[in-house]
This record gives structure tokens, C-alpha cells and sequence, in this order.
């Protein structure tokens, strides 16, 4: 009876070691923090949700004119034309490719999409008109010509201002910021600190990073919940 209640005892104490063994695991787990390659694959299923993203809007204004000769007569029209320009990332586009997180120096490197340009959208409202050569328009159909060859040169002139390197500049660090800060936000509200760096394809390596946002280092959040025990 003794050695059975010997055994009995043992038993129950490694079950028991074994629940204690358990239980210290998982509260390891729990107390290893927030991992950052989790934070950000979840990010990024919230930034691709967003589908398409337009982190500058930009408007310009074009003034072009158009000569018809026919019949030894000449018809001038000038248009004054305003538009507005979209710049948008299709989100959809991006994945786990493209992704890098650095453990040795806590960087996240996301790379964007290249950008793409909506537009011009023409404000009718805002089209101005002025001709000359009235004679010729009205025998001939120089007025339509003219029409024609104006609003095709002068969506043609608004994208080559809205593809110009200030404005494109201007785009993409626009878009940059945006997108680091739906990475950047999630990991600082996990205790992570990390370096958030956003870059297009075309320019991968050539910037250093910069940080955009601080968060507490999970070394921290760690020391301060042993403290509390």
C-alpha cells in the first residue's frame, strides 16, 4: 500500500510538473511580444483592402492654339483649358514580396507600386475660348478641326505638366508618407520600435532610412511586465 501510494504521489506530482512546465510555456509565448513580421503582414492585408490609394491631387491649366488655312483664308481659336490630375497606387498590386523586414536593425522596407496618373479631369466650367478667322469657319468645317486639334494638344500639354519630375516628386513622397504611416501606426501601438521605409522599385537601395515613427522597444515593454510581478 505505501509503494503504491509512493507511486500515486509521483504521478500526480509530474502531472502536475507537467501543467506548471505547460503553463510557464505559453505565458513565454505571451511575454515575447508582439512580433513585427506578423504586425506588418496584417498591415498590409489592410492596405491592399483599400484597393486603390490617391495621396496627391494636383491641378494645372494649359493654353494652346490652333491655325487652319483654306482657300487663302486663315481661322485661329485659342483654348484655355484647366484639369485635374489624380495620383494613385493600386494597393491590390502589392504582397508579401514586397516586404522586408530587418531584425538586425529593426527596419521594415516596403516597396510601393509604381504611380499612376487619373486624368486630366477638364473642368468645363473653367474652358475658355477665343477665335479668329470667322469667314473660313463658317464656309468650312475649320471650327471642328480646330476644336479637335485644341483639346487633344491640350490634354497632351496637362500630362506632360502633371508627369514633370517636381510634380512627380511631389507624388511619390506623398504617397511614401502615406503608406508609412499604415505600417508604422500598427507596430507603434504593439510596443515595436521600427524603422518604417517606404520606396518605389526604381529606386531600391538608393535611400537610406529615415525613421517615420518611433515606438517603444519590445526589450521595454518586456523589462516593465516583469517589474509589475
Amino acid at each position: 500500500m505505501k509503494r503504491a501510494g509512493i507511486i500515486v504521489a509521483l504521478v500526480v506530482g509530474l502531472i502536475v510538473g507537467a501543467l506548471f512546465m505547460g503553463v510557464a510555456r505559453v505565458s513565454t509565448l505571451f511575454d515575447r511580444g508582439p512580433d513585427a513580421q506578423t504586425i506588418a503582414s496584417a498591415s498590409l492585408q489592410s492596405v491592399r483592402e483599400q484597393a486603390r490609394l490617391t495621396p496627391f491631387v494636383a491641378r494645372f491649366v494649359t493654353v494652346v492654339t490652333s491655325t487652319e488655312s483654306r482657300y487663302g483664308l486663315q481661322a485661329q481659336k485659342t483654348l484655355i483649358m484647366p484639369g485635374t490630375v489624380r495620383y494613385e497606387l493600386d494597393l491590390a498590386r502589392m504582397g508579401e514580396q514586397d516586404l522586408d523586414w530587418n531584425a538586425a536593425n529593426s527596419t521594415l522596407t516596403v516597396t510601393l507600386p509604381a504611380i499612376e496618373i487619373s486624368g486630366p479631369e477638364i473642368d468645363l466650367t473653367e474652358v475658355q475660348e477665343y477665335s479668329g478667322g470667322g469667314v473660313l469657319m463658317a464656309l468650312s468645317n475649320a471650327e471642328q478641326t480646330l476644336d479637335m486639334a485644341n483639346r487633344r494638344r491640350g490634354q497632351q500639354s496637362l500630362l506632360e505638366q502633371a508627369k514633370a519630375p517636381v510634380t512627380m516628386r511631389m507624388a511619390r513622397d506623398a504617397a511614401k508618407a502615406a503608406v508609412e504611416r499604415s505600417f508604422a501606426m500598427p507596430l507603434r501601438a504593439a510596443g515595436v520600435e521600427a524603422t518604417v521605409v517606404t520606396q518605389f522599385a526604381d529606386e531600391a537601395g538608393s535611400r537610406d532610412p529615415s525613421q517615420m515613427d518611433r515606438s517603444r522597444r519590445v526589450e521595454d515593454v518586456l523589462g516593465e511586465r516583469q517589474a509589475e510581478r
